[in-house]
């Protein structure tokens, strides 16, 4: 899905890609508010069934000639790391946003088979209630334009495709190996009260990352983009017009 202005060559070709049981709206807050600066293409992550075939499906909507900036969230980070393996001379600039380099934990994928039994089950309404608790900030349980949006995008995405985003997370590999190769300027970014992946997984990819710079959204979850697009959206604009090379220089 293309999202943005239209045509001006100028603005940067910036792939965008979501997070488990998310669609185009977990990015919508910025695809419009940097659409001055950047050319956004929302990528479509439901139909792969590993994290390589994610990152293939969302290369195959690349632009096909030049390089471009990518941003990831949550699942999507695993997959921009996978991306990065794949084409890293391609990517110009990296943001990796409420995500974590890391591989599942045995506690991790437990979790993740117990919800996908309840999915098999028939019992898949029962998912993102159960992950909202732990997806948003608790503050922002009770604002219904948010919780309808990340509901919203659950049923979108659907049970098939849960399942084969849970079955690519469970079977992501370790990224923090590869973090000291990449060279591009790179935006490492999450909610001070993220749940799901803590600031403590930021804080090692952006050790890892030369140059990287990271940055903590106050009183915010996981879902940063959706919780507090204002904030989030000024760190991407920082991140996409920095001058030079470091990723470390030039932005808040």
């Amino acid at each position: 899905m293309v999202d943005g202005a239209s045509g001006d060559q100028a603005k940067t070709p910036l792939i965008l890609v979501p997070g488990l049981l998310c669609d185009e709206r977990l990015w919508e807050p910025q695809v419009w508010r940097l659409a001055d600066v950047a050319e956004a293409v929302i990528a479509d992550v439901t139909g792969g069934a590993s994290v390589s075939e994610m990152a293939r499906s969302v290369l195959g909507a690349a632009p096909s000639v030049g390089s471009f900036a990518l941003a990831g969230l949550s699942m999507g980070g695993y997959v921009a790391l996978e991306i990065m393996r794949i084409v890293p001379d391609r990517v110009s600039r990296l943001a990796l946003l409420d995500t974590s380099a890391r591989a599942d934990t045995a506690e991790q994928t437990a979790a993740r088979r117990a919800l996908i039994e309840l999915a098999k089950s028939g019992r898949f309404e029962e998912v993102p209630r159960a992950l909202l608790q732990r997806e948003v900030h608790p503050d922002r349980l009770g604002d219904e334009g948010l919780v309808s949006t990340v509901l919203g995008m659950a049923h979108a995405v659907g049970p098939e495709a849960f399942v084969r985003q849970e079955e690519a997370i469970i079977g992501r590999p370790d990224s923090r190996r590869d973090l000291p190769e990449i060279a591009c300027p790179t935006l490492v970014l999450c909610g001070r009260e993220d749940a799901l992946t803590p600031l403590h997984l930021h804080e090692e990819m952006a050790a890892l990352i030369p140059g990287s710079r990271l940055r903590v959204i106050e009183r915010c979850g996981h879902l940063s983009t959706l919780e507090r697009p204002e904030a989030v959206t000024a760190a991407l604009r920082g991140w996409l017009t920095a001058a030079g090379d470091s990723g470390a220089t030039g932005y808040a």
